[in-house]
């Protein structure tokens, strides 16, 4: 089945220009909360460590800098609760949406095999499984599904994709309920006679607002509280766009399953999927300073604060949210179509994200990316509450 044959939705973003146009009208201007791109300058120690490695004429290493492997590792440890990771099983992608669109098909995933993802979700999660030509299955209780006899979804499941913390709703995923997920995972596997890998997107886990995850931490898939010291079939992806506003960038990383990473990285060889030289530094730098990543970890939750009230002053209610760079809300006077919801903050000059591009589990809510400047942010506070 070649790609353009796969039944590939819609972009849905394209979906939205006539909101943004009546945005624009808005006296004030758009404030554009619609897409999740960060604004923030990139910090000075990574910009300083791009331009040092800027004479860069060979060809990188697919597998990434042994300098920046230590540097995964020791965050893994620092930041995530993750001790001692083989350096070896960790692998530079180029963005982790790049990962996500192409590990089915990079795990040799095909018709008959089933794709796990949530039932609210980022859309790449369905689209890299239809890439494959497997089939995505959507679901909020994978613990159920995979418990069930192999088959029962049309397929084999192959895939669980997990997303912690969420995009869009901001859900975390605590340490009892990935184990429940892993331990599934394997369950099945046994039954069925086929792997099944876990895959964690994690790339927001260092923007958690709400206890116990603001203290504590959002915890890893990797975690040995989860894992029970075996990697085996676990994958966690992350990107630095969000901590570091490295979206330009396109700096990210996957790391786990020793083996399955080895496998990934003798594909991406063959396909010449390679982290560019510099970026790889500057993803060192990046790595080893936290103080930045606290500073930005602040700027969001400030906008957040003055998002949030004027949001619940004008009669829209919070839901999860826990950690992320969004707020997920819907209409406090009970449901309603999410395009009706688009269209009421087009009026004020705001663009917001419809729920129907998260499936159709999130039809009644749309999504408030924090990601605009502290004074566009105000502005939005204010026509929210006037």
């Amino acid at each position: 089945m070649g790609l353009l044959t796969v039944g590939l939705p819609d972009f849905p973003w394209d979906t939205l220009t006539p909101y943004a146009e009546r945005a624009r009208a808005h006296a004030g201007g758009i404030v554009d909360l619609s897409v999740g791109t960060p604004v923030d300058p990139t910090p000075d120690v990574v910009r300083d460590a791009l331009a040092a490695a800027a004479d860069s004429p060979g060809y990188p290493a697919t597998h990434g800098t042994p300098a920046l492997r230590r540097a995964v590792v020791d965050w893994f440890a620092r930041r995530r609760g993750v001790p001692g990771l083989d350096p070896a099983a960790v692998l530079p992608t180029v963005g982790s949406k790049e990962l996500v669109a192409w590990l089915p098909a990079l795990l040799g995933l095909g018709a008959g095999d089933v794709v796990l993802h949530p039932a609210t979700a980022y859309p790449t999660y369905d689209v890299g499984a239809r890439l494959a030509g497997a089939t995505p299955v959507a679901s909020d209780d994978p613990v159920r599904v995979l418990t069930g006899e192999p088959g029962g979804t049309g397929g084999t499941v192959r895939l669980v994709w997990l997303n912690s913390p969420g995009n869009p709703d901001g859900r975390v995923l605590g340490v009892d309920e990935l184990r429940a997920v892993v331990r599934a995972a394997r369950a099945y596997a046994r039954r069925s006679g086929v792997p099944v890998v876990v895959a964690s997107d994690e790339c927001y886990a260092e923007l958690a607002w709400d206890e116990p995850w603001a203290h504590d931490g959002v915890p890893s898939v990797l975690d040995p509280r989860v894992t029970g010291g075996d990697d085996t079939g676990l994958l966690a992806v992350y990107s630095l766009s969000k901590q570091s506003n490295l979206a330009g960038y396109r700096a990210a990383f996957v790391a786990g399953d020793r083996a399955l990473v080895a496998r990934l990285l003798e594909v991406r060889k063959h396909a010449g999927m390679i982290v560019p030289g510099p970026v790889q530094a500057a993803m060192v730098a990046a790595l080893g300073d936290d103080a930045h990543v606290a500073e930005q970890r602040e700027r969001y939750r400030a906008r957040r604060a003055a998002l949030l009230a004027a949001v619940t002053a004008a009669g829209y209610v919070l839901d999860g949210s826990h950690a992320g760079l969004y707020l997920w809300v819907r209409p406090a006077g009970g449901p309603r179509d999410c395009w009706e919801t688009v269209a009421w903050f087009a009026e004020r000059g705001v663009l917001v994200a419809p729920g129907a591009f998260y499936g159709t589990a999130a039809a009644g809510h749309v999504r408030m990316a924090l990601t605009a400047s502290d004074e566009r942010i105000a502005a939005a506070a204010d026509r929210l509450r006037a």
